[in-house]
């Protein structure tokens, strides 16, 4: 991947030091069982984030402004595990220099190393999860660490809460917990459902967002899309009451399968990017290890 500024900001926003966000891209593609290409994700993300107007107006901000460090890629792919072991050790130094630290894959299987890290600092933790797909299979295609196990582990070690489900495999429901589970068939008939689920989250939360949440009429550059997903508003609208009622301590996208011929798909995660820390510095006193 070519090293610039994340956005295309100037120097003194993008260094280490000063910065308050670290954005870790994850180019990883290794266990992806339909469309190739997740790892090319990062870079059509950051070519986006490059040609984003840099003012939120919903917040009448500049999140930018807080410094974005644009950290080396985790280029690790000799394994799915020792990728894994790679984000979890990249992902836990920057919590530990005190910064909001966020990913961008590459596929899910990502989010097993980043989910560890941050479970590992933050005492309670809640992982919310924006999916398509339940992502709760123990073992799959021979790996604890495939795209298809993402949140696995979560659900043991932390509260997991998951929207948007509208695919999984039978097997998944002996590791689900039905009723911090949030299905898209339902959630459209559900007036409450935001409130509902925020109310079962604890203080600190991790937000994993897979883009085959999406409905495909509004991004279909994902690996495995599925029909009946979350529209733009109402994502934003929900992430919202998330980042005013709870401390959100970090958070990944992943599942960016770009398409040369298309290029919403890539905006639309660079805008959802950047409106989460438009949100994060709007509604949160800014928490980090050393508040804990």
């Amino acid at each position: 991947m070519n090293k610039t500024n994340y956005a295309g900001i100037p120097d003194k926003y993008a260094r280490l030091e000063d910065a308050k966000v670290v954005l870790i891209p994850v180019p990883y593609d290794g266990t992806s069982t339909w469309q190739k290409g997740a790892d090319k994700g990062p870079e059509a993300f950051l070519q986006a984030s490059e040609n984003m107007e840099l003012f939120d107006i919903e917040t009448r901000s500049e999140p930018y402004k807080k410094g974005v460090y644009l950290a080396p890629a985790v280029l690790e792919n000799s394994s799915p595990e020792k990728m894994v072991e790679a984000v979890y050790k990249t992902t836990k130094n920057y919590i530990n220099q005190q910064k909001f630290v966020t990913l961008f894959g590459g596929e899910h299987s990502i989010s097993i190393g980043s989910i560890k890290a941050f479970a590992d600092v933050f005492e309670d933790l809640t992982v919310l999860q924006l999916d398509a797909h339940a992502d709760l299979r123990e073992e799959y295609n021979g790996s604890k660490c495939n795209h298809a196990c993402a949140v696995y582990q979560a659900s043991l070690t932390t509260k997991l809460i998951q929207v948007g489900i509208r695919s999984m495999d039978i097997s998944e429901l002996d590791n689900m917990v039905e009723e911090q589970t949030y299905f898209a068939e339902q959630i459209i008939l559900d007036e409450d459902w935001m409130s509902d689920s925020i109310d079962q989250m604890t203080e600190n939360v991790f937000i994993t967002i897979d883009l085959d949440a999406f409905d495909p009429s509004i991004l279909p550059s994902t690996g495995t899309p599925e029909p009946g997903g979350l529209l733009w508003f109402e994502t934003l609208e929900y992430l919202k009451k998330v980042f005013k009622k709870k401390n959100v301590v970090g958070f990944d996208i992943v599942e960016l399968c770009p398409n040369p011929t298309e290029k919403s798909s890539d905006f639309l995660a660079a805008k959802l990017y950047y409106k989460m820390l438009a949100y994060k510095f709007k509604y949160s006193n800014f928490k980090t290890i050393s508040d804990e």
